[in-house]
């Protein structure tokens, strides 16, 4: 089993079977007071890219808390977990509306979570460059 920490880019076997199987996740952002927000997702992981990608709509409070950070992007984290499974992605969050980079996300999202959303015009793409990861799957 894989156990913390992990190389984002070279995850081993089992960290990147287990984000290939389908769960649900959270994406914790925070809010201008520094509190945590969590709420649940469906994130995709694309460790050549050294990406997670969440799919939303882009007037929601996560998307908020992620412009709110400005250029440099959010500071952000999603995890999983199933059972004493668990695996965390930390890096830095930027909403992108790039028409390419949000279908790449919808596509990752569909083949993860067997799936396609339906289509809306307000959906973006928060694009999390990873800086790290750990678990143990």
């Amino acid at each position: 089993m894989a156990s913390h920490p992990v190389d984002p880019r070279q995850p081993g076997a089992a960290y990147l079977s287990f984000w290939r199987e389908r769960h649900l996740c959270t994406l914790t952002t925070l809010r201008p007071d520094g509190s945590p927000h969590v709420v649940p997702v469906g994130v995709t992981y694309d460790p050549e890219a050294g990406l997670a990608r969440v799919i939303t709509d882009k007037d929601s409070r996560k998307v908020a808390h992620v412009l709110a950070a400005g250029p440099d992007g959010a500071r952000v984290a999603v995890c999983q977990v199933d059972g004493a499974r668990w695996a965390t992605l930390e890096g830095r969050a930027r909403v992108s509306t790039d028409p390419a980079r949000v279908a790449e996300a919808v596509r990752r999202y569909a083949e993860r979570y067997e799936r396609v959303p339906s289509p809306k015009p307000s959906r973006v793409a928060i694009e999390i460059e990873l800086t790290a990861a750990m678990g143990r799957a």
